[in-house]
């Protein structure tokens, strides 16, 4: 229990000390769809990130929503992102792997 409540504080630690929040943008009908994303909403997928638990029906539903900012969350090594772990729960949420 202290390792996963250790992994939580790192992972919000992170989250929070990114000094720019990654934003994506989406052209869709008639306007422009923004999306600011930030990795402190994909809390519910932690346990599949870093211990290799199912993902939670939670975790893939904000998955989806935040699908266009993957390729920022990648390009940061420190998200750990590109982990098998992380690639095997966008597989079950049935989200490809984005090709950055």
């Amino acid at each position: 229990m202290k390792f996963t409540t250790l992994i939580l504080i790192t992972f919000v630690i992170i989250a929070i000390s990114s000094s720019v929040p990654i934003r994506a943008t989406a052209v869709e009908g008639f306007g422009e769809e923004e999306n600011v994303c930030h990795l402190i909403r994909l809390l519910p997928c932690l346990p599949a990130t870093y211990m290799g638990l199912p993902p939670s029906r939670g975790c893939c539903d904000r998955l989806k929503v935040q699908e266009s900012c993957l390729c920022g969350y990648i390009k940061n090594q420190d998200y750990g992102i590109t982990s098998p772990k992380s690639r095997s729960m966008l597989e079950e949420c049935k989200i490809p792997y984005p090709n950055c």
